[in-house]
């Protein structure tokens, strides 16, 4: 389970980035619009993480959505967090799957969803999507803009 932190003690500070996500701190502040339904997105383009099998990097560009309720991630802390992947062994689904999760057990949004669009290993792509269900009604939900694998470039 990742670390969480209430408040921005990584912002501006000089941080090495953490050796895996159990090392890493998730940052949550106030949310200054709790009272407003609203989308937050993250995009990574160059999340990498390791094959478990033959230790080889894995590169994908995830697409985090989320509708805030009383708390924000901190965005510095969020990309430790990300990088922390770089050296851990897990499958596309379970990288995917745990992000997803770890935001919401650190921030219990109204709603949230993460797109992992995997490039090809082996001459396959692996999309992984998961949410926490059905949006709330209202809220604004933009395509996430990742056309369908073409040389995903």
């Amino acid at each position: 389970m990742v670390k969480i932190h209430d408040g921005a003690s990584q912002l501006g500070a000089s941080i090495a980035l953490p050796r895996s996500p159990e090392e890493a701190t998730l940052e949550r502040v106030a949310n200054p619009h709790e009272d407003a339904l609203y989308l937050a997105r993250f995009t990574a383009p160059e999340f990498t993480s390791l094959c478990p099998v033959t230790g080889q990097p894995d590169f994908a560009l995830l697409v985090i959505d989320y509708a805030p309720d009383k708390w924000i991630v901190e965005s510095k802390s969020l990309k430790l967090y990300l990088g922390s992947f770089r050296n851990e062994g897990a499958f596309h689904e379970d990288c995917t799957v745990r992000i997803g999760k770890d935001l919401v057990a650190v921030l219990t949004p109204r709603w949230l969803r993460i797109g992992g669009y995997w490039y090809p290993r082996g001459g396959m792509p692996i999309d992984v999507f998961w949410s926490t269900g059905a949006p709330p009604p209202g809220l604004w939900l933009p395509d996430q803009g990742v056309p369908p694998y073409r040389g995903r470039g």
